[in-house]
């Protein structure tokens, strides 16, 4: 268990593979060099943010020929960025821009086209490639395109050169383990709730990778592979007779496999109870409510205490017609595993970018990474409200190096100026977050959720 001063220097030695060398841009330095991401002061915060962000954006005005027309159209370049209120200038991408792609080797195309980054050569066989056929041979090139879905069964593309990638697995590592530095140890055993990143480029799996580096042990719920035309007909979108009959015969295989998985980690917690264990979830809830919905049934109870944490990753969806409060779920965790409420976090994050956002411990808010990321709640006009009002959550990324990552999302929030729970400085957003009326579902867990439950 770590002090929050000295977790920032364990976690940088397990994860030298994600860590540049040298810093060599304010990206970096922003990332990289703060000793905490969610405690310094608002000061030394902003700082950061505004030499990170202004390179993001003058690197994309210069390397990405779309987005410099976007900006000329709304004659803006970097030169006008001189503080940080001049954030609200830069030109937004709205979240449906990254669904709008071709197929086939126009795919190829239209990725390239969203890379500001150099890009090496990829070599694309075939005169009518898949989807997951393209992404393989930009995964064998070094760019990695993780993708996720809505309930249309229509994706969000988003490629991701190596450093891109690395920033954001190096990222997602300190959001969380800074947030739960209180209980976080290496020697902890975990239990992924999203599918192998070995197996997939789901957004959900591959963000996850970085796990296998801060725990000595991780097993999988979902150990095999899901491409997107899996993940389509899962969501029920169907084109042929043939996608018609897979989906039938998914929903009778699933489940079974349904049941496996759930007996399987019940075995683990047993094995973990035994041993005296130190256990990490970290995954769709609606999973651990699988498990824990039988363990009730069983009357089986545990009491890992502090040796246990949860992080659930977005998407509270229990069933089609049931959504599970939050609240309500910390309190079933702490019931049925003896989990506490301040060991229960959940993260907020999406496809389109690399901003993490996760729950304080002490009230369970979203604290905001602002050393990097800059958040803005737009009103219908796209015009940002003040604090305390709810509005569209959009943001700046200046972590998305290889692609434009100043976007509105379909996300509805409210953002406080300063946590009411906890004495971290920095903007946080209300503990759940919800889509906007008339936005498709989507989220890390419901993705799983229609896998699984609906497949």
């Amino acid at each position: 268990m770590l002090e929050l001063h000295d977790y920032k220097e364990k976690i940088d030695g397990l994860l030298q593979n994600y860590i540049p060398s040298q810093i060599s841009n304010p990206v970096e330095e922003a990332l990289y060099t703060p000793k905490s991401i969610f405690s310094l002061s608002r000061k030394e915060a902003d700082e950061y943010k505004f030499k990170a962000i202004k390179h993001a954006f003058k690197h994309h005005y210069e390397n990405n020929s779309f987005y410099r027309d976007m900006c000329k159209e709304n004659e803006i370049s970097p030169d006008d960025i001189k503080n940080v209120d001049d954030f609200v200038k830069i030109p937004r991408l709205p979240h449906h821009f990254f669904k709008d792609y071709p197929s086939g080797r126009d795919f190829a195309i239209w990725l390239t086209n969203l890379m500001s980054t150099e890009i090496p050569e990829i070599v694309i066989k075939g005169k009518k490639p898949s989807y997951d056929d393209v992404i393989e041979y930009f995964q064998e090139a070094g760019i990695t395109v993780c993708y996720s879905s809505g309930t249309t069964g229509k994706f969000t593309f988003i490629p991701r050169d190596k450093k891109t990638y690395k920033m954001g697995q190096y990222a997602i590592a300190r959001c969380a383990i800074e947030m739960l530095s209180h209980w976080y140890d290496y020697d902890s055993n975990a239990y992924l709730l999203f599918p192998n990143p070995k197996k997939t480029n789901i957004y959900v799996g591959k963000v996850t990778n970085v796990l296998f580096d801060l725990v000595k042990d991780v097993d999988v719920a979902i150990d095999r592979k899901i491409t997107t035309e899996l993940l389509r007909i899962s969501m029920g979108v169907t084109f042929t007779f043939r996608e018609k009959m897979m989906s039938k015969i998914a929903r009778t295989a699933t489940k079974k496999m349904n049941e496996n998985m759930v007996l399987r980690i019940m075995k683990w917690l047993e094995e973990m109870d035994k041993k005296n264990e130190r256990i990490l979830f970290a995954g769709a809830p609606f999973i651990l409510n699988m498990v824990m919905e039988r363990l009730m049934e069983s009357g089986i109870t545990y009491d890992f205490g502090e040796k246990g944490a949860v992080l659930t990753g977005g998407g509270w969806k229990i069933y089609e017609e049931k959504r599970m409060p939050v609240e309500e779920f910390r309190k079933k965790v702490k019931e049925i595993l003896g989990i506490p409420p301040e060991n229960c976090l959940d993260l907020y994050a999406m496809v389109e970018g690399n901003g993490f956002m996760v729950h304080c411990p002490e009230g369970h808010y979203l604290h905001i990474p602002t050393t990097y990321l800059h958040p803005l709640v737009l009103d219908e006009n796209d015009e940002p409200v003040g604090y305390g009002e709810e509005g569209k959550f959009a943001f700046l990324d200046s972590i998305a190096l290889s692609y434009p990552g100043f976007i509105v999302t379909g996300d509805k929030v409210r953002i406080h100026e300063r946590c009411p729970a906890c004495n971290r400085e920095g903007p946080v957003l209300e503990p759940e977050v919800e889509r906007i009326k008339g936005e498709e579902i989507r989220g890390c867990a419901e993705e799983m959720r229609r896998i699984l439950m609906e497949g």
